[in-house]
């Protein structure tokens, strides 16, 4: 659509570069400014060093579960991780229902492939989406090879940062900058 508003902002790039930490700074820049962002972030769980999985913390309550982890367990298999849909559902899911409801702006990190292994995640992405409020969310590399991410990619109301080493300091002001600006119209 000629003229839709970019309100939806996305952030990829290799793993590793630094997605969810530039989430979290522009997170910290729009709360710093009075701004009630909620939504889930995803961090690696490391023992020892090594990454052993993936919790999922909800941004306004502060739930905790574990989205992946390595080793045997119920639940499908990405790589070496075993994905616990249920506490998707239980802490991610209703983190970004809160945030709909509750915040200003709604933070989904990660649009990837062991979230969208999630009916009731990629329903709850695109009611943010869809809502009238801004969302910072990070996509996977890949994401565009799946159906689901070709539907978000090819939204006029969404724009892609790619994170690189060259530009992960300033995309997080970017970002705040972005979603003030809309948050001030």
């Amino acid at each position: 659509m000629a003229g839709q508003v970019q309100k939806n902002f996305l952030v990829t790039g290799r793993p590793g570069i630094g997605k969810t930490t530039c989430l979290q700074r522009a997170s910290e820049l729009l709360i710093s400014r009075g701004v009630r962002v909620g939504g889930m972030i995803t961090l690696e769980k490391r023992e020892g060093g090594v990454r052993v999985g993936f919790e999922v913390r909800d941004v306004l309550s502060g739930a905790v579960g574990t989205l992946a982890s390595v080793g045997g367990g119920a639940g499908p298999r990405i790589g070496r991780y075993v994905v616990n849909l249920a506490d998707l559902e239980r802490v991610g899911v209703e983190a970004i229902s809160r945030a709909l409801r509750d915040a200003q702006v709604v933070v989904i990190d990660e649009i990837g492939p062991m979230e969208l292994l999630s009916r009731k995640f990629v329903d709850a992405v695109f009611s943010a989406l869809d809502s009238p409020k801004p969302v910072l969310a990070t996509i996977h590399v890949r994401a565009g090879e799946t159906e689901v991410g070709r539907r978000i990619l090819s939204r006029g109301d969404v724009r892609v940062f790619e994170l690189t080493l060259a530009n992960r300091d300033k995309i997080p002001y970017e970002l705040a900058r972005a979603v003030a600006s809309i948050l001030s119209r």
